[in-house]
């Protein structure tokens, strides 16, 4: 499905699809009640300063049968602009508890031990994940933006995209991305990372996520990303690194509003003279919980004049306590303390007071203010708020942050003491550290801390998000602009049946033919040659195959054909029969072809081709990752022997090349120039080394980049499968047809574009 039409921007919309809605709706004596969350990433979104009307899409948190009891929540919701999607408690077992979290999580958060496999799982992620796309498509309408959170709905992005190719959507990633040696674990990686992919821009918290993402992208799709961008077809798809923030204000100026004082005032007499260490936590494995015990615990053994002196107080919020991993952390947990706290108490002290229920905002952040040190070890996390809000609710007060290096919040928060949370060791002394802190440097730390998330805010990180997205859309809507359609090959039909004197210039690899992880097995079909064979024997077309292969394969290919040839980029060329030659055989240096010998030997599955004029390394069947290093590092390699030896580095798609700079293939087209005048020149080429192709060409040419969108081609094909097709058309004697399903407005509109065009380039 496409669109066609444009939107008043007042009416455009911001969709918001997350798993749960920020209102939770329960039910009470027949009735239902509805409370509203402002968690972080609610508050955030509800602030975002744009054109666009926000709604919300998710699951209201309460599974109903009844239709009439759907309908009332759904007309009450959408009252607010909520639009809720409802789950059968089968679904919210196999795809919430399941595979979001007994498969997802745990794998995303290094505990693969724990990672569940069923095929109930994941059928039902994909079922959740296509009525999120079943209840979007009903509501959206052109122009919208529909921006997807979290690891429960990976799928969405694909799906949506399969449906409205032209949709702008956004997806932000809150846990972290695995290493690929992880991801690759997981039985439904491709479908995972196809599901992403059908995002404009996906974000992470940290750039080390990112970069984890790219690479199970590369190694896993074999889709190459230039530096944080991917080409698919004729979009992009871009990643960035964007940390999540918290409401700053909110929790900075809370000890001045009287009832956080209160609570305050009352949390100081609760823990009297103590000082106070505090833990916050959901219960979780990846909390590291366990740990922050058993480092509590060798802190006390070895500083006993801390004992009766300290207080750690435990917070941990309940969740997913009937899994049975989550049941049995908690038991270890409770003995752990019980095992402390037996061994230390005394009749007024108690080592660990222990929380096992959650805490009002005015609670928690007295809690913040008044403890001397917060101790935020997680074993891996996405980003952790919890450290930040800490640091926000210490206004000209001591306190220090001891915070997990595994934390997303570690890249930003320099100031806190950071600790590999496995190590026990390391736990103990820097709670010593922190108790021992010269006041004036806990000030000066914080003040530090304060200084970045004040300006890092969970508002601006909303805003910086949709700003980035936005430029990716408008980068998406100037590629499609160039994609050739239907009408704009009917224009080109149109301008080439009326020409006299025609020139085809044909790059072969990679359009004429698709590439080959082994150059020899990319022989042209018995189809390319049958349509080769029609377009030149039309008199008035003049037909070149301008390529970078060898004069010989070209000529064992395509050498029955009455047409022109180049190779070697220019180098050799073939007309009328007989082979020419621009340069002559190079005279490759030893120190030259050993270094490329090298790497082809640091490479696996990489290899040499030496051409009379060229020497390329090719790597296309090399791990994608080592493939780009090993070819940067060549080209860092031979740049200085290059120089010396006037001798033209290329890299190319998969491979470096090695050439004279005398020639390439726009030199064979200012050739074919000079020997006379037509009026309808087409070209088309998907390398890098075809952008000289199109250079040389004049302005009025029908230039035509095959795969990647390319800024020096007028157009663009995304895939090599439609050059044949295309070629056929041109070949074809008889004007173009209408394609079935084609709508006629939009192919008249192509063909005014291409001459509107063409008009402005004369």
């Amino acid at each position: 499905m496409s669109w066609h039409i444009s939107c008043v921007n007042s009416y455009m919309k911001l969709y918001i699809i997350s798993n749960r809605l920020p209102v939770k709706v329960t039910k009470e004596d027949e009735t239902f009640v509805f409370s509203r969350s402002e968690g972080g990433l609610a508050t955030g979104l509800d602030s975002l300063q744009i054109s666009y009307e926000k709604h919300w899409i998710g699951w209201p948190g309460i599974c109903v049968d009844n239709e009439d009891s759907k309908e009332e929540i759904t007309s009450r919701l959408e009252g607010i602009n909520f639009h809720p999607v409802f789950l059968s408690e089968t679904q919210i077992k196999n795809y919430y508890e399941g595979y979001s979290n007994s498969t997802i999580w745990p794998l995303c958060h290094y505990f693969f031990v724990y990672t569940l496999y069923r095929n109930s799982f994941w059928q039902s992620y994909q079922e959740v994940n296509q009525l999120f796309c079943d209840a979007i498509c009903r509501v959206i309408r052109p122009g919208d933006k529909v921006w997807i959170q979290d690891y429960q709905l990976m799928l969405l992005p694909g799906m949506l995209r399969k449906v409205y190719p032209d949709l702008n959507i956004g997806y932000f990633h809150h846990i972290p991305f695995p290493s690929y040696e992880l991801f690759r674990i997981l039985p439904e990686r491709a479908e995972i990372l196809k599901g992403l992919l059908g995002a404009d821009f996906i974000a992470f918290h940290t750039h080390d996520y990112m970069r984890h993402f790219i690479s199970a992208v590369e190694r896993v799709l074999r889709i190459d990303f230039k530096l944080d961008e991917a080409q698919l077809g004729n979009r992009v798809v871009r990643t960035d690194a964007l940390p999540m923030g918290i409401n700053y204000g909110l929790y900075h100026n809370a000890s001045s509003r009287p009832e956080v004082w209160r609570a305050i005032d009352r949390t100081r007499k609760f823990f009297g003279n103590h000082k106070l260490i505090l833990s916050v936590d959901r219960l979780d494995y990846s909390k590291g919980i366990l740990h922050r015990l058993w480092g509590f615990a060798a802190f006390l053994e070895c500083h006993s004049e801390y004992c009766g002196k300290v207080t750690l107080a435990m917070v941990i919020v309940p969740s997913r306590d009937h899994v049975d991993s989550y049941a049995e952390l908690k038991t270890k947990i409770d003995e752990e303390i019980g095992s402390i706290n037996g061994q230390y108490s005394t009749m007024d002290w108690t080592p660990v007071c222990y929380f096992y229920h959650g805490f009002s905002f005015e609670e928690l952040v007295a809690m913040y203010y008044i403890a001397d040190v917060a101790l935020v070890t997680p074993l891996r996390d996405g980003m952790n708020l919890v450290a930040k809000e800490y640091v926000a609710s210490k206004n000209n007060n001591p306190g220090v942050l001891i915070l997990s290096e595994m934390a997303g919040a570690a890249i930003e928060m320099t100031d806190a003491l950071l600790i590999n949370p496995n190590d026990t060791e390391e736990i103990k002394q820097a709670i010593c550290r922190a108790l021992e802190m010269p006041e004036q440097e806990q000030l000066k730390r914080l003040q530090h801390m304060q200084k970045i998330i004040s300006v890092q805010t969970v508002n601006k990180w909303a805003a910086d998000f949709v700003s980035e997205w936005s430029d990716t859309c408008r980068k998406n809507e100037q590629l499609r602009k160039k994609r050739i359609s239907v009408g704009i090959i009917g224009a080109i039909k149109m301008k080439y049946n009326q020409a006299k004197q025609r020139l085809i210039l044909l790059d072969y690899d990679g359009t004429l033919a698709s590439l080959k992880t082994r150059p020899e097995n990319a022989k042209p079909a018995p189809e390319l040659i049958a349509t080769l064979q029609k377009l030149v024997s039309d008199p008035a077309n003049h037909v070149v195959v301008n390529s970078g292969r060898d004069q010989f394969t070209l000529e064992k290919w395509l050498g029955n054909l009455p047409i022109a040839m180049a190779a070697e980029h220019g180098a050799f060329y073939k007309e009328n029969g007989i082979w020419h030659k621009n340069i002559n055989k190079a005279e490759w240096s030893s120190g030259l072809v050993s270094i490329l010998k090298l790497f082809v030997e640091k490479t696996p599955r990489s290899h040499l081709e030496v051409k009379e004029t060229t020497l390329g390394w090719h790597y296309r069947e090399s791990d994608a990752w080592l493939g780009a290093l090993r070819a940067q590092q060549l080209i860092n390699v031979l740049v200085n022997i290059c120089i010396q030896q006037k001798l033209q580095i290329i890299q190319g798609d998969k491979v470096v090349e090695i050439k004279s700079p005398d020639y390439n293939k726009g030199s064979e087209v200012r050739r074919q120039l000079e020997k006379k005048h037509y009026d309808f020149i087409i070209a088309m080429g998907d390398d890098t080394t075809d952008e000289d192709m199109f250079k040389a060409l004049p302005v009025n040419a029908v230039t035509i980049k095959v795969g990647y969108v390319s800024e020096a081609a007028s157009y663009n094909m995304p895939s090599q499968t439609e050059v044949l097709p295309f070629l056929q058309i041109l070949a074809n004697k008889k004007d173009m047809k209408q394609p079935i399903g084609e709508n006629v407005k939009t192919s008249l509109k192509g063909v005014f574009d291409f001459f509107r065009d063409l008009l402005k380039t004369k």
